[in-house]
């Protein structure tokens, strides 16, 4: 179990920097995310795209998107 927790948080850090750096060279939000959702599926294929959709979104918005509030 604690190995899959690993992976899982190795997996939701490489998702959300590689959204960050996405966003920081230009790329609109919405290419962002579909470049990180096709990012989870590589390493997930077991993964429908609509999963992969909602976990990728929640990340984003827990780790972006919310951090971006409680900064102002």
């Amino acid at each position: 179990m604690r190995q899959t927790t690993d992976i899982a948080r190795r997996c939701e850090r490489a998702v959300v920097t590689a959204y960050r750096e996405l966003r920081q060279v230009g790329s609109d939000d919405l290419s962002a995310f579909q470049a990180c959702t096709a990012l989870y599926r590589i390493h997930h294929p077991e993964a429908t795209v609509h999963e992969a959709r909602r976990l990728v979104a929640e990340w984003i918005d827990c780790h972006v998107v919310q951090a971006g509030i409680a900064a102002q």
